[in-house]
């Protein structure tokens, strides 16, 4: 199999299923400068489902090697299938160093790339020991705010169970103190996410960082996570979260 032949496929099934209505919204709900089709999270798996059937038996570098022409490939479908692709084959996931983590993240322009990319990717990478804490550190002191939201969410993975973390709570408050002021309303709704992704694991740690930073953390991030500690959801009247 041609990989490139096959991204090709890929992207014109992708395509093939693009909705104009789904299209204007989803640029509404999130802008970027990629192109977006308007497929269905559904529709883009059945996608994906085929990638992974003729990859079944290809190497781990040849996984990279799809993710990398998809991530690529131009389209914000794509770039999805390449960060997730990367999340069921772990194999070619555990490849990946600090260099390919930049490569695969540069871009990345909107919360929905963003968010794909650390829980599926930068965060159990940087779990499993594959990138160094001051690595991440870099990302949270970037000028880019993308990136800085980055370093936020890839700590969801070192403490949500369904992502596979076990907890980790002094890497997770570094990152969360060098990001705790920031003003960026993306990387605010980063901060909170973390923060509530480690109540699970030490809630009297998160309402000790809340009660050291409550006058510098944004109000949403008070508000969220205040709501979290109390009700178990960040917004009461809303499904848990």
């Amino acid at each position: 199999m041609d990989l490139a032949a096959r991204v090709e496929d890929a992207d014109q099934a992708l395509r093939g299923m693009a909705d104009p209505v789904r299209r204007e919204a989803t640029q509404g709900y999130f802008p970027t400068r990629m192109e977006i089709l308007g497929v269905s999270a559904p529709k883009m798996r059945s996608v994906l489902k085929g990638i992974l059937a003729d990859l079944k038996s290809r190497s781990p570098a040849d996984v990279l090697e799809m993710a990398r022409l998809l991530r690529n490939s131009g389209t914000h479908e794509a770039r999805q299938m390449a960060f997730e692709l990367l999340d069921r084959r772990k194999d070619a996931r555990a490849m990946l160093k600090a260099e390919d983590l930049r490569e695969l993240g540069n871009g990345n322009d909107n919360w929905a790339s963003v968010d794909a990319f650390s829980v599926c990717v930068s965060g159990p990478a940087w779990r499993e020991g594959q990138v160094t804490d001051e690595e991440v550190l870099r990302w949270a002191v970037s000028p880019d705010p993308w990136w800085r939201r980055t370093a936020l969410v890839s700590t969801v993975a070192l403490n949500l169970k369904s992502r596979g973390g076990i907890g980790d709570v002094p890497r997770t408050l570094q990152i969360c103190l060098a990001l705790a002021e920031d003003p960026h309303p993306m990387v605010a709704k980063g901060l909170s996410w973390a923060l509530r992704s480690l109540v699970g694991v030490d809630r009297d740690a998160v309402e000790s960082f809340l009660k050291e930073k409550a006058e510098s953390v944004p109000s949403l991030v008070r508000r969220e996570v205040r709501n979290k500690l109390k009700t178990g959801k960040k917004n009461p009247g809303q499904p848990r979260g």
